[in-house]
């Protein structure tokens, strides 16, 4: 297992072969999170901070649909040429009473044999707000598959790792 931590308020994550769980930090209540989290404009900032050279963002009620094209990471271009489109799909879930709600995650490389799926929950924290995200990668090619899936996990981190310094900015009227 090998796990990955910014500094004391921010992104982490543990990361498996297989197996991800990131944490996010957010200083605003789930309400306020949530709104961002279906913000379109926040939603391109992400794209666009997270190095996108094309994206396209949806936001249908409580449905998000984010696709951008990044450069492949290098242990992948022998499959996928030097760029991969991701698109990540999350339909929350209604709120509960302390603000929190639990959404469907689905994020899958276009033409590849790649799929995440899992969850993100926006829970309170004080008087602040944790999104926990819990997925599971699969990459299917034999015998490569597990090695795949490790060097493509640092990258699904660093996406997170953007929402959570995007997000940041925006909460503190950066944007």
């Amino acid at each position: 297992m090998v796990t990955l931590a910014s500094g004391p308020v921010g992104a982490s994550c543990i990361i498996d072969p297989m197996d991800i769980t990131s944490r996010l930090e957010f200083p605003a209540a789930p309400e306020q999170v949530f709104d961002l989290l279906l913000n379109r404009d926040f939603l391109i900032d992400v794209c666009k901070a997270g190095g996108a050279t094309d994206f396209d963002v949806t936001v249908d009620g409580t449905r998000t649909i984010s696709r951008r094209t990044l450069p492949a990471p290098e242990m992948a271009r022998t499959f996928t040429g030097s760029t991969i489109t991701i698109t990540e799909d999350i339909t929350w879930g209604g709120a509960e009473p302390d603000g929190g709600r639990v959404g469907d995650l689905v994020l899958t490389v276009d033409g590849q044999p790649a799929k995440m799926t899992g969850t993100v929950t926006l829970a309170p924290n004080g008087s602040a707000s944790t999104v926990t995200i819990n997925g599971d990668l699969k990459v299917n090619i034999p015998l490569l598959g597990k090695k795949l899936e490790k060097s493509a996990a640092p990258a699904i981190y660093d996406g997170i790792k953007v929402q959570q310094d995007v997000g940041n900015r925006w909460l503190a009227g950066s944007n």
